[in-house]
């Protein structure tokens, strides 16, 4: 197989031995495969996959179809379309994913926008609904809600009854925010002014958390899962966090174990995929490179301005 592999900092093509499936596993032969933060702080030396991934092939979720199953796989899942999250390794043409943590895609999804669903969907999804447990009717603000992942909770929110209110640096994307679902759209600068939140779903940091912690609802829920480019470091009043009885909580999908995966899978599962088939939820890709042209990728994604999904198109 053909794969991205991480060399001194700098992004190769290279061949390596196709893997064979454990007895739970399948060979899915990717078809894309999307581009995410860590994969930039990976390559740079910052984020190591977890143990039993590969340590120099970067790539946290694909699409495509599934090409060898492991002995113990029941369901009939050779020849199907699917997409998933993994540890590492999507960046290939060929990679290891449990059997568990497939999901299908629907027919009429291109490969681009597939290979960019599951990290951001997944990640989105466990974030407001399973940390952030909101409800029907509440007002939820995100931040950087141009990438995928922000993208991805707009228009969750939206679908499950939310009253979304989207930040951004600039108001550039604003439009195309509000045909994903956003109710209101702001940016950086007027947070402060928007009322009060019940879930802010924080993929910024300290930049808008400073305001938006300000904002809280009596019983509130702050989930923190990103800090691009907006400092880790914040200066949190305990008062209004004791004062509006909210909790502060942090989240990451990676590190967690294969049954804790396989159980965010199924929920996503039920809840999302119905809404992706119907077309209820999609997936905007801002370009889309081929795997030879995994460098430029990179750039392009490290790059502020994009709305939507950065996915490496690969070939049969």
């Amino acid at each position: 197989m053909r794969c991205v592999v991480i060399h001194e900092g700098n992004l190769e093509i290279q061949e390596r031995e196709t893997p064979n499936p454990g007895p739970h596993d399948v060979i899915v032969a990717v078809r894309g495969a999307g581009i995410n933060a860590a994969d930039l702080m990976q390559r740079d030396g910052h984020y190591p996959a977890p143990e039993g991934w590969p340590v120099d092939v970067p790539g946290m979720e694909l699409a495509g179809v599934v090409s060898a199953v492991g002995e113990r796989v029941h369901e009939p899942l050779l020849g199907r379309r699917v997409c998933a999250i993994v540890g590492g390794g999507a960046q290939s043409t060929h990679c290891l994913v449990p059997s568990e943590h497939l999901l299908f895609v629907p027919d009429h999804v291109s490969w681009d926008q597939a290979g960019g669903f599951p990290e951001a969907f997944t990640t989105a999804h466990d974030a407001l609904v399973t940390q952030g447990q909101f409800s029907a009717g509440e007002r939820v603000l995100i931040s950087g809600s141009t990438g995928g992942v922000g993208i991805a909770a707009v228009q969750i929110a939206r679908a499950l009854g939310a009253h979304v209110i989207a930040v951004t640096r600039t108001s550039e994307h604003h439009e195309a925010l509000r045909e994903c679902g956003a109710d209101e759209t702001v940016t950086l600068d007027q947070v402060g002014e928007v009322g009060r939140v019940d879930v802010i779903l924080e993929l910024v940091g300290a930049a808008h958390l400073s305001v938006a912690q300000g904002l809280l609802n009596p019983f509130a829920r702050v989930v923190v899962i990103g800090i691009s480019g907006g400092g880790s470091r914040v200066d949190v009043d305990l008062r209004l966090l004791m004062g509006t009885r909210s909790t502060l909580t942090g989240s990451t999908l990676r590190s967690r174990s294969r049954q804790e995966k396989g159980e965010v899978a199924d929920r996503v599962s039920q809840t999302l995929i119905p809404r992706w088939r119907t077309g209820e939820v999609r997936v905007p890709v801002a370009q889309s490179f081929a795997l030879e042209e995994v460098a430029a990728a990179y750039e392009y994604f490290a790059q502020p301005g994009k709305f939507g999904k950065v996915v490496l198109r690969i070939d049969e």
